[in-house]
């Protein structure tokens, strides 16, 4: 088998066991949702209406406009790996090895980050709803998943395909209450799904592989302030410490004489999210996945089977239309 064979029989296998691995493959587009575009470019769906009006006898029906548009966006990241496995070390056949190796891969390195990429951009949109609470007991997470699918009744987001992303240690809590009120609430949603704290934040950074791989919680980010004159109700920080242990400490009372060595938060540290609710038109996320092979003879560098593996992310578009059908708890320690 070539090496052209064997990237076609094998990625079918990476997009079974993505499915799989990623709690949030859920939340892919279809093709009736999702075109590939150019240049790193992707295509989504976007459905918008106008209301009722008036029935005339005399002119007829209101003319407002119904819109299907695609929406032209850029993919968040492209991400890769160059997989090896020395010619010696392979001692099964070299099908059973691609498919241990890739499926271990995607389950392991690709999905956690996939997961914790894809929900902290959903958490971090614009104009969703996000509630900050510190939750410990099942009586309290109860409260506040009660809120948020009162939050979205209100709004009249659809309550068929609500999803609940929630992490096993509060879906424990939950289920402990073995109450009639815990069945309720978990009933309000069509798909209840777990995932791991480690994917749940509500921000992180990717690495990008010269020294660090995979992702880690986002740090806070801190600037020098650019201020001129002092800004009434803004909160500013002194610096103290060297360089990578920097401390940044609120400033109880600002005096303008100092300002000049103030700095200000650009971007809070990623917090544990409780749990997040998405009603599934509300956001699309998508990836392509690539791999190829090659052989030991091929390896300029050892003498190695090689697999370099390539991806495509949309992290997630919540469309500006359906903003109200997300809704994210997260700790506000």
């Amino acid at each position: 088998m070539n090496n052209i064979e064997l990237s076609t029989v094998y990625l079918p296998l990476l997009d079974e066991v993505y499915k799989e691995a990623v709690k949030t493959s859920v939340l892919d587009g279809d093709e009736a949702t999702v075109r590939k575009g150019q240049n790193g470019e992707i295509k989504v769906a976007k459905l918008d209406m106008d209301g009722l009006g008036d029935f005339s006898r005399n002119s007829g029906y209101t003319e407002g406009s119904t819109s299907l548009t695609w929406e032209t966006i850029k993919y968040d990241k492209e991400r890769s790996q160059k997989l090896k496995v020395d010619r010696l070390d392979n001692e099964e056949s070299l099908g059973v090895m691609v498919a241990k190796l890739s499926s271990e891969f995607l389950r392991t390195k690709v999905a956690p980050e996939t997961d914790a990429a894809r929900i902290a951009k959903i958490a971090g949109t614009t104009g969703i709803t996000r509630k900050a609470e510190t939750i410990t007991t099942g009586a309290e997470m109860y409260s506040a998943l009660r809120t948020g699918t009162n939050a979205m009744d209100e709004d009249e987001v659809s309550r068929e395909n609500r999803i609940l992303f929630i992490t096993p240690t509060g879906k424990a809590l939950v289920d402990d209450l073995d109450t009639y009120k815990s069945k309720s609430v978990m009933e309000r949603f069509s798909q209840v799904i777990e995932v791991p704290q480690s994917r749940m934040m509500t921000a992180i950074t990717l690495n990008t592989g010269e020294e660090n791989y995979g992702y880690k919680r986002a740090d806070a980010v801190y600037e020098k302030t650019t201020d001129e004159s002092l800004v009434t109700g803004k909160t500013y920080y002194t610096r103290s410490g060297s360089e990578g242990a920097y401390v940044y400490t609120a400033v109880a009372e600002p005096a303008a004489a100092s300002l000049s060595s103030y700095y200000e938060l650009k971007s809070e540290a990623g917090k544990d999210i409780n749990f997040m609710i998405v009603e599934k038109s509300a956001a699309v996320t998508a990836m392509e996945q690539f791999i190829k092979y090659f052989s030991p003879d091929e390896d300029q560098n050892g003498d190695s089977h090689i697999f370099p593996y390539r991806n495509y992310n949309l992290y997630g578009h919540v469309y500006e239309n359906k903003l109200s059908g997300v809704y994210v708890s997260y700790d506000n320690a």
